[in-house]
């Protein structure tokens, strides 16, 4: 699921404008990059500590997904064709029922598959020993008080999003996508997270720069792999439509690097956490730069091309200067 969604994702910052050209005053503009700041921030952080505990886990459900050298080399030629692709079906097709298509993947096929997942082995035992009763072991499930409440609220959240296409639902949705996807995504080592960090800069240089590919599927994808917020929230109240947003990309992407180094903070057993402090505060760093260099020259700016630098740079400089270089790359 993940990997789709940060395929997809409009991995830029970009106010998203309605057909009348809206000018956002300087307290709308400082709430609407405030605001999706912090919602950035918020999954980082909490999935970064999530991940320790998930690699800690020995729960099958729990088991995070590794992304190896190998993964992270294709990862961009992957992302690369799934976006160009994408902009071809919005070229060719209707756009409202593409989004429809793609709001049903994402609330109801990607539910059942999710669930059946953990169960495949036991499937494929059951078909070799005893069909009569497949149905019976896929069919059961426990649930606690805890799984069914979030199965009501998710619920409710869902069907609000499919009929509205609010954007506080998108970003609630957005949230606990970008948060299991820090806390599931694991790298193997730090070169592999530069493998992939490298990767991704050029193909967000690429499409973003070289081509209107990129913004043009941020502004027709309607599915929740991207955060939102009205630049004209003071003027319109919830019922705002000019946006400013940040795909999924720009935060899950950083984010299992900056989770990675916590980790290796953790594996030191020197109770610091200087790699993750300052590769977060390096990452706060990128955004706002990303924020300021759009706002200035009025252009979609791909927000890797900044991230980057800033999320591998300092952890590095921070290891140099520490003569732990060969312990992070080991």
């Amino acid at each position: 699921m993940y990997n789709q969604a940060i395929s997809a994702s409009a991995d830029t910052f970009e106010a998203q404008n309605a057909t009348v050209r809206f000018t956002a005053t300087p307290e709308g503009t400082a709430l609407a990059y405030g605001s999706l700041l912090f919602m950035a921030l918020l999954p980082i952080f909490f999935g970064a500590l999530r991940s320790v505990r998930c690699s800690k886990s020995k729960k099958g459900g729990e088991m995070p997904e590794t992304i190896t050298s190998r993964d992270a080399a294709r990862f961009p030629i992957i992302a690369s064709c799934t976006l160009f692709g994408l902009y071809l079906f919005f070229k060719l097709f209707s756009q409202e029922y593409i989004n429809l298509l793609l709001s049903l993947y994402f609330f109801v096929l990607e539910s059942l598959l999710s669930r059946l997942d953990p169960d495949v082995e036991r499937l494929r035992h059951h078909l070799t020993n005893s069909n009569n009763v497949v149905f019976a072991e896929i069919l059961n499930y426990e649930f606690d008080t805890k799984s069914l409440i979030c199965l009501v609220l998710s619920s409710v959240v869902g069907v609000w999003y499919l009929l509205k296409k609010h954007w506080i639902a998108n970003n609630l949705f957005g949230l606990a996508f970008a948060l299991n996807g820090v806390e599931l995504l694991h790298l193997n080592n730090v070169s592999t997270g530069c493998i992939l960090l490298g990767g991704l800069f050029v193909y967000d240089v690429f499409w973003v720069f070289g081509t209107n590919v990129m913004v043009t599927v941020a502004k027709s994808f309607e599915a929740p792999i991207k955060l939102v917020f009205p630049q004209d929230l003071l003027e319109k109240g919830l019922g705002a439509s000019n946006f400013a947003m940040l795909g999924l990309g720009d935060i899950v992407i950083p984010g299992i690097f900056i989770a990675l180094l916590l980790r290796f903070d953790v594996s030191l057993k020197k109770n610091t956490r200087t790699y993750f402090y300052s590769s977060f505060v390096a990452y706060i760093f990128g955004l706002v730069l990303t924020i300021f260099i759009m706002h200035t020259f009025k252009h979609a700016q791909p927000a890797l091309l900044y991230l980057v630098p800033a999320c591998v740079g300092f952890p590095v400089l921070v290891a140099l200067l520490k003569g732990e270089v060969t312990e992070m790359f080991r």
